[in-house]
């Protein structure tokens, strides 16, 4: 890497107040909030909305969308597709 023309690339801790959830990871973000982790050292924060720990997907807790009921609606409206031609 050509020195000089990257941003600093530290330890940074990601929480998530929706979930309840922090990690330690490093990156590039910066923020003037700081917190103190586990093992004693401050670290600035970013706070994030959503993360995997209050996300539908990853938490379980998705809709399924009822697609076979939208397919036969439309296909009653307006016919098979292949009949016409």
């Amino acid at each position: 890497m050509k020195p000089g023309i990257h941003p600093a690339y530290r330890p940074v801790v990601f929480r998530d107040k929706a979930g309840d959830f922090a990690f330690l990871t490093r990156s590039t973000m910066t923020s003037d909030k700081t917190v103190a982790w586990e093992d004693g050292r401050t670290y600035p924060v970013v706070d994030v909305e959503i993360s995997s720990a209050s996300h539908p997907f990853y938490t379980g807790t998705a809709r399924v969308l009822d697609t076979a009921g939208r397919v036969e609606r439309f296909e009653r409206r307006y016919g098979r597709a292949g009949g016409r031609r």
